[in-house]
């Protein structure tokens, strides 16, 4: 029979790993070409994945809840004749999984025919081979996932490793396997990279196996098998994941912290908001004023039979002001390229629109919207909004970004200093509206009053320039009419 493999790939622009969320296949069913075979979320987004070729699965190389490099194989599937009996095939899968992907690593000759995204080139997946054992799926187990408990059963030398706590730590010998980042990690935990029991591919030693030994260093048990489980792992090796692991508070009699891994989209928001906040100079701006018009707006566009079924809200005309601004300040939309040392200027506006959903912060933005009318921008708004909270928002729509919005008057807060998104010139924080009391026409009265808070790069906006933007956003929200006459 011929065996070929499924890799990871690169669903969106320089993505480098991705956590697999749910199996939607096991061992022993049938695919086809184009058939989704999995859920895996990366880049803030959970993406199904296509199977590209027909037949029947042989084993799952992950479990789920495992992060995936980009390039490594988590799915191999019987595309020829079952010429061997089906009890010797099931019995050589858990240990045949690692070889295979080592032994043909010249078959990929171009980049993998994926659905989603490119694939991956060969020169972009050489790493050191995989110790199978330790996530892979024989075709006999029904359930589709390996435990740690079944390595043992493999006559073959390299299933010993799947159960790390009883290896040596490096052979007595040599110096650790370690990739710089981890030898940083143990030399501020105060961690002997020489003691800790590796559980890398090829002995080296992760993160987890760091975190691993510094936690038990600080509880009683200072010798225990079930290190590698500890609370402090960030993300655990697949042959030693189990529903416990998620259950830290039990390790400790004195449950006063609770350790959860940074992964997915919080990982993803983390390392893009530092990037931000380090990279780009932050100011921030902000303008108080009176929204009562464009309130009144919102009403009569709701009643307007043309705009019927369409979602009518103030975020809507907010939006529209943003882009009108833009328009009379076209040097806002730009972007720093710090490679060619160049400020390149955008003739086209992606509108970000900061979205809370359950996996986390993600910023989708409205392609071309400059170029919507108020009924396009508002279905696309809709559209948007509905996809991000089922999570279906793919990489591309987070992509290319210029400039976005950020509601957070949504949680009756009346102001903020944004992070800027990486990449984009401004972000516009608005704050909760609310009726106060406010001087108009010379007259103390009810009002509704908001707050709209700009942080821009001050690479690419002045003060100067900052200020007339955000003042023609108010100037818009304030006289409503002006969405026409500045248009």
């Amino acid at each position: 029979m011929t065996i070929r493999e499924f890799k990871m790939p690169d669903v969106g622009e320089g993505l480098t790993e991705a956590e697999i969320l749910k199996w939607y296949v096991q061992p022993g069913d049938t695919v086809t070409d184009g058939q989704v075979v999995c859920e895996v979320e990366t880049a803030k987004a959970a993406v199904e994945l296509p199977i590209p070729f027909d037949g029947v699965v042989h084993a799952l190389l992950f479990e789920e809840g495992v992060t995936v490099d980009v390039g490594q194989v988590i799915i191999s599937v019987q595309t020829g004749p079952a010429d061997e009996a089906p009890a010797e095939a099931a019995a050589a899968a858990p240990v045949a999984a690692a070889p295979a992907a080592a032994a043909e690593p010249e078959a990929p000759a171009a980049r993998q025919p994926v659905l989603v995204g490119y694939g991956v080139s060969t020169a972009s997946t050489k790493r050191r081979p995989r110790k199978a054992p330790q996530h892979a799926v024989a075709a006999q187990n029904g359930t589709g996932v390996a435990h740690a408990a079944a390595a043992p059963a493999a006559p073959a030398a390299p299933a010993a490793p799947a159960a790390p706590a009883v290896v040596p730590a490096q052979g007595g010998a040599g110096k650790a396997l370690a990739k710089p980042p981890v030898r940083k990690l143990a030399k501020d935990l105060g961690i002997d990279l020489a003691a800790v029991v590796p559980t890398g591919d090829g002995g080296v030693v992760t993160r987890e196996d760091v975190h691993a030994a510094a936690a038990a260093a600080i509880t009683p048990q200072t010798v225990a098998p079930a290190v590698p489980v500890a609370p402090e792992v960030p993300e655990v090796p697949a042959a030693a994941q189990a529903a416990p692991v998620q259950a830290p508070a039990e390790v400790s009699g004195s449950a006063r912290e609770t350790r959860i891994p940074v992964k997915g989209v919080r990982k993803v928001t983390a390392q893009a908001m530092v990037g931000s906040a380090f990279t780009a100079p932050h100011v921030t701006e902000f303008i108080t004023f009176d929204v009562t018009r464009t309130m009144k707006l919102v009403q009569e566009l709701k009643d307007d039979p043309d705009l019927a079924g369409l979602r009518i809200n103030p975020l809507l005309l907010i939006a529209k002001a943003v882009l009108v601004a833009i328009r009379r300040n076209p040097d806002v939309n730009a972007s720093w390229d710090e490679a060619a040392q160049e400020i390149v200027l955008k003739h086209y506006v992606n509108l970000g629109i900061a979205a809370a959903t359950p996996r986390g912060l993600i910023v989708p933005n409205i392609k071309d919207a400059h170029a919507k009318t108020l009924g396009e921008l508002s279905q696309a708004l809709s559209g948007l909004v509905a996809t991000a909270r089922e999570g279906k928002t793919s990489p591309a729509d987070m992509q290319q970004g210029t400039i976005t919005i950020t509601n957070v008057g949504v949680f009756g807060v009346d102001t903020g200093t944004p992070i800027l998104n990486p990449g984009e010139s401004a972000i516009l924080a608005v704050g909760a509206i609310k009726l106060q009391p406010w001087v108009h026409k010379g007259k103390v009265k009810a009002r509704h009053v908001t707050t709209l808070a700009l942080s821009f790069d001050h690479r690419l906006i002045d003060g100067e320039l900052g200020s007339r933007f955000l003042a023609d956003i108010a100037a818009v929200l304030e006289h409503p009419r002006r969405l026409i006459t500045w248009s």
